[in-house]
Parts: structure tokens; C-alpha cells; sequence
């Protein structure tokens, strides 16, 4: 690899002078009460609440006042923060130990605007993706496009891995009221058999569509499973003609494509300057836009769009983005939170908090700077949750009266799609009382008022001061989870910008990959050949061994 692009000019963090500022500060505020912000400051929900591209953005119960703010906000201009923006939209390639751009908000550029990578504007390519695209998904969703046998495709099921399936597979659910409900859509992506097995089951290979996801064409995992979706569909279709009626490839390499048996022509291509985890809105999405129709796809990445532009555009203080990844800041390197609970109160975003998961951990999991510095800091929380009010009965006890401090996000749609008796009143009235329950919590006296004994007082008391952030929108479509998940991207540049890590590679996972291509052969040996691992590992490996021979005796 040459040499790297000299990063952003920028002071280490802990020589910043609104770091400092902030330590001085925090020493004396991280004892303020909430129940006591919002007793002396009556306009304090006004103060501290947003509302931009249909997010109603409440902030107000977090253990800050206006100076954490404004310092928070200095702390963003003093790291660079707005020249990150620029260089990120320009297509600098500020993804520093990979060279490469980092465009994904290229994704969902409007046709006519430029956005640059070496120098040539890729938003005619990626409509051009993007309208091959939509004819399929048309072909497809109105039964044009026939399997080998003449029938029409009823299932269709993405093959991916990370990035590749994180993101289909939450946008399927989350948009699930807008998906077309005669055909079935399935995702696999564990390596472990049991996922493809559950997957297929039942299903006819005759009306069956495989998405397979990868740039390369030789992820171990997805290919793994691509052979044996192939497999299984040729036991059924007895023709190795079949596979172009019913397999299509997301990926870069054609050769490959080509001698899996997919027609060239139906490989939908991706660049080098998405990184898996912000492919969704990419062909990674193929398989969400059959299932919701190509409008509105288009109009999930207008969402995406609208976010973009306001965080390029918004003033700090008025950001949204900026705002959520300043207080996971403040949070977690601070008061020392190690984890943030995305908490959504709407079923459709189930599998949000795992799309998250990755979104949040891969990026910002660095434990050195740009330059390659270890860091003297805490980066990257844990991001975790589940919808409400399923968690309420399940982890809500921790967060209100156990010994960690953990941020909320809470998600909710002043609308419900599934309109049932009183269900959606029932359901946002847990919402606001939780976020008030966590914030103010109750005192032993209010306990007391109520005749509880004394001996039971202390278990009955919830300390408060827990803080939340609470996000409101009309109604869960397209284009509002376009933004909520543009929301969260650009909060984990904030993030990263802020720590000076590169929140666009994941040299992390690659190690127990490279380990497991080796382990794999010797899984597979008769003979008790010389391993070289750890006592440990190789313990294991013998046990495996060990356990097979006997099993296929």
C-alpha cells in the first residue's frame, strides 16, 4: 500500500481547549440533577428539542445544561468536524487506511448532482444501477420475469453477509406494510446450515429467486451458502440452464458471476467507495426494492437525502446528527457509559438495534487514531436494544435501578399503520412515561406518601437521572426510516471525526477469518497431523475430530 493521504490537520483531542473546558465542566455538573434542570428552568423542553425533516428531536432530559452544549459544540468545531463534512461530500478519501472515498451519500443523490470519487462523478452510475434496478424489481413483482419452468417467482431470498444482509433484512421488516404480500422473502446469511435449511423450507425451487450479495464474489460465507442454494435449486430444476432463471448476482466481479452460471446481465454493481455497512440504499437493497416497489425505495432515499443535507448544511446546534454523536460523546467518554440502548416503539423496526449493531460497532470499535496512536480515551459504546414494550418486561429493570448508566434512544410514530383499538395510545403512553420514569425516577418520600413500610422503601425508590433522548416522527414510511438511519450514520461520524478514528474500515474482523481458512483443513484431517495453534485451539480442534470420526462410524 503506498502512502497514506496526510489526514485533517488536527490537535489531539485531549490538547483541544474545549476538551479541557469540558473536564473542568463535567467536575462540576455531573451531579446535577434532572428533576432539578427542569425545576429551574421551566423552558427547558423548548430549549433543548429540535425539529428538522420530520424529526421531533427531544434532548432535553440528558444531564446537560446550556454551557455542556456550547462547549460540546466548540469541541465538534475545534475537531475538524465541519472540514470532515466537506471532504466527505467533496469524495476525499477520508477512509485513510483503505484510500478510499467514503460516498455512500452518493447513493442517494438526486440525478444532476455531482458527487466525485478520483475525480469522476459516480451519481450517473449509481442511476444507472438504480434504474436496472427498478425494471427488474418490476419484472419480478408483476410476474414478468418467469423461473425455468414458466412459473411465476413467488420467493425470493438474499444471500449476504454483514453489511450485505444487516441492512435488507431490517429494511424488509421495517417496511414490511409497504411490501407486496403474495410473494415471500427470506435472508440467509449464517454459515451454519441451519439458516439455509429453515429458509428454503418448504419452498419450491420453481418459484424461487436468489439475491446473491457479495463485491468479490469469494466471501467464504455467502459463497458457501450461494453452492448450496445452487445445489438445492438444480436437485429440483435438474437443469444447470435453470441457474440464470433464477439466481442474480449483487457484486463486481463478472468472471465470477459468470461461472456461477448468472447471466452477466442480471449483476447489479457496487463501488469500492461504499463500505457493506452503508450499502443498504445501494443494489446491497435489491431485494428490498421487489419487495416494496421501486417508488418507494426512491422515496426511502429521499429520506436518506434529507438528512444528508441537513447535516452539511445545519448549524451545529441545530443538528441533528452532530447532537446525537456529541452526547454519545459526552456519555461515553465522560461518565464513562458503555453502552447506548436504541429502544423502538413500533414492531416494524425490530431488527433495527441489530442493523445498529454493526453500523455503530464496526465503525467507531478502533483503539488508534488516524496517525495510528493508541488512544487515551474510551471510543465506540455498545449499541443494543429491542422494541418496546417487550424490553420493558425483559432489561428495563437495569437501566432504571441498576449500578450502570446507560442513554436511551427512544423511537417513536405519533401514528400507528395497524390502527387496533387503543393499542397505539397504550403504546406511546409507555414511551413518554418510561423517558419521564428514567429521568426523574422516585424519591424515598414520594415512596413513603404511598404507605409503603419502611424496610421496603429502599427497594421501591428509583434514583432518576438516567438520561434519554426521545425521537418522534408522523409515521413509520419509507423515507422517515431513510432518515433515522441517515440519522445514525452521520452520528457515528460525529463520533469518530471527534476521536480521530477512521470510522470507515474494520480491520477487525479480517484476523478470525484469516484463522479459520486455516483451521478449516485441519477440521477436515483423518490422520492426528502436527498443529501449531495454542494448547487451547488445538484441545479443540482433536475434540472435533475426534467427534466426527465416531459419528460417521
Amino acid at each position: 500500500m503506498t502512502t497514506p493521504p496526510k489526514p485533517i490537520d488536527i490537535v489531539p483531542l485531549k490538547n483541544r481547549p474545549a476538551w479541557k473546558a469540558l473536564e473542568e465542566h463535567y467536575a462540576r455538573v455531573r451531579d446535577l440533577q434532572l428533576r432539578q434542570l427542569f425545576a429551574t428552568d421551566p423552558q427547558r423542553s423548548g430549549t433543548f428539542t429540535v425539529e428538522a425533516v420530520g424529526l421531533y428531536f427531544d434532548y432535553s432530559k440528558h444531564r446537560i445544561n446550556a454551557e455542556t452544549r456550547n462547549l460540546l459544540v466548540e469541541l465538534a468545531e475545534q475537531s475538524g468536524l465541519r472540514q470532515h463534512i466537506d471532504a466527505m461530500f467533496r469524495g476525499d478519501k477520508i477512509n485513510v487506511t483503505e484510500q478510499r472515498s467514503v460516498l455512500h451519500v452518493a447513493l442517494r443523490a438526486q440525478k444532476g448532482e455531482p458527487f466525485f470519487s478520483d475525480g469522476v462523478d459516480v451519481v450517473p452510475e449509481v442511476h444507472a444501477v438504480l434504474d436496472k434496478m427498478a425494471a427488474f424489481a418490476e419484472q419480478v413483482r408483476s410476474g414478468a420475469w418467469k423461473g425455468h419452468t414458466g412459473k411465476r417467482i413467488k420467493n425470493v431470498i438474499s444471500i449476504g453477509i454483514g453489511g450485505s444482509d444487516l441492512g435488507p433484512v431490517m429494511a424488509y421488516e421495517a417496511l414490511k406494510h409497504y411490501s407486496q404480500r403474495d410473494m415471500t422473502f427470506q435472508f440467509v446469511s449464517n454459515v451454519d446450515g441451519t439458516d439455509f435449511v429453515e429458509a428454503t423450507h418448504g419452498l419450491s425451487a420453481e418459484e424461487t429467486l436468489f439475491i446473491i450479495c457479495s463485491k468479490t464474489f469469494t466471501t467464504l460465507e455467502t459463497m458457501t451458502n450461494g453452492r448450496t442454494a445452487r445445489s438445492w435449486a438444480l436437485n429440483q430444476l435438474k437443469d444447470e440452464k435453470a441457474v440464470a432463471k433464477h439466481f442474480v448476482a449483487v457484486s463486481t466481479n463478472t468472471a465470477k458471476v459468470v461461472e456461477f452460471g448468472i447471466d452477466s446481465a442480471n449483476m447489479f454493481e457496487f463501488w469500492d467507495w461504499v463500505g457493506g455497512r452503508y450499502s443498504m440504499d445501494s443494489a446491497i437493497g435489491l431485494s428490498t426494492m421487489i419487495a416494496i416497489g421501486p417508488d418507494h425505495f426512491q422515496a426511502m432515499l429521499a429520506g436518506f437525502h434529507a438528512m444528508d443535507e441537513h447535516f452539511r448544511t445545519a448549524p451545529f446546534h441545530q443538528n441533528l446528527p452532530v447532537l446525537m454523536g456529541l452526547l454519545a460523546v459526552w456519555y461515553n467518554t465522560f461518565f464513562d457509559a458503555q453502552t447506548v440502548a436504541v429502544l423502538p416503539y413500533d414492531q416494524y423496526l425490530k431488527r433495527f438495534p441489530a442493523y445498529l449493531q454493526q453500523l455503530t460497532m464496526e465503525s467507531n470499535g478502533k483503539q488508534v487514531t488516524l496517525d495510528g496512536k493508541r488512544v487515551s480515551y474510551q471510543t465506540g459504546p455498545i449499541y443494543w436494544g429491542e422494541p418496546g414494550t417487550n424490553g420493558q418486561h425483559s432489561f428495563y429493570q437495569l437501566i432504571h435501578q441498576g449500578t450502570k448508566l446507560i442513554p436511551c434512544d427512544f423511537i417513536a410514530f405519533l401514528q400507528t399503520l395497524n390502527p387496533v383499538g387503543t393499542h397505539h395510545e397504550l403504546l406511546l403512553a409507555n414511551v413518554f412515561a418510561q423517558a419521564e420514569a428514567l429521568a426523574f425516577g422516585k424519591t424515598p418520600d414520594e415512596v413513603r406518601s404511598e404507605g409503603t413500610a419502611e424496610w421496603l422503601v429502599p427497594h421501591r425508590t428509583f434514583e432518576g437521572n438516567r438520561p434519554s433522548t426521545v425521537i418522534l416522527a408522523e409515521r413509520l414510511t419509507p423515507e422517515t426510516l431513510g432518515k433515522l438511519i441517515a440519522l445514525y450514520e452521520h452520528s457515528v461520524f460525529t463520533q469518530g471525526t471527534i476521536w480521530q478514528i477512521d470510522s470507515f474500515d474494520q480491520w477487525g474482523v479480517e484476523l478470525g477469518k484469516a484463522l479459520a481458512n486455516r483451521i478449516i483443513p485441519e477440521l477436515a484431517e483423518t490422520a492426528d497431523k502436527e498443529l501449531t495453534h495454542d494448547s487451547s485451539t488445538n484441545a479443540l480442534i482433536r475434540k472435533y475430530r475426534k467427534l466426527s470420526a465416531n459419528s460417521s462410524k
